[in-house]
């Protein structure tokens, strides 16, 4: 058995050109986490399941534990840090949208990236996306009602 040979590589994050030296094994999330040091995408079930680890890839909401991190070259990965200020995370601050957090950034990316997709997102549309994402904290009445506002805060400015 042979070990993986180390590339070196440019992953573009958050509108960033970062060098990196990455195994084709490494997932996306590993590579953030432990090679950039951006610890927003959380490490939950690494399965795909729970969605703590979704981050963006060319607009898409992606789950990174299931991602080489080879697939993103000459993507746009954006990760929960490259969403400060936008109105997702203010709509989720003002309704209280997390409980612990750990599965908040990824929510947050989920919803964001729905929301590119489908400003006029209907319930049903809202309800199919969330289903992505499991918190185990509490219901997902907050998170509903921070997508909401924005739908309706895309609405009013039409």
């Amino acid at each position: 058995m042979t070990a993986a040979r180390s590339l070196s590589a440019v992953l573009h994050v958050n509108d960033e050109a970062r060098a990196v030296v990455i195994k084709p094994t490494d997932t996306l999330l590993f590579v953030l986490r432990e090679k950039m040091g951006l610890t927003g995408a959380k490490p939950g079930c690494l399965n795909g399941d729970c969605g703590a680890c979704t981050v963006n890839v060319d607009g898409l909401a992606m789950k990174s534990c299931l991602m080489l991190a080879v697939e993103s070259l000459s993507k746009r990965i954006t990760t929960i840090e490259g969403l400060k200020g936008t109105p997702i995370q203010q709509a989720f601050i003002e309704h209280f949208a997390f409980q612990c957090g750990y599965c908040t950034p990824g929510f947050i990316m989920n919803c964001h990236a729905m929301l590119e997709k489908v400003p006029d997102a209907k319930d049903d549309t809202i309800a199919e996306w969330l289903n992505s994402n499991i918190c185990r904290c509490t219901g997902y009445e907050e998170i509903e009602g921070a997508v909401k506002s924005i739908v309706k805060k895309n609405q009013m400015n039409r």
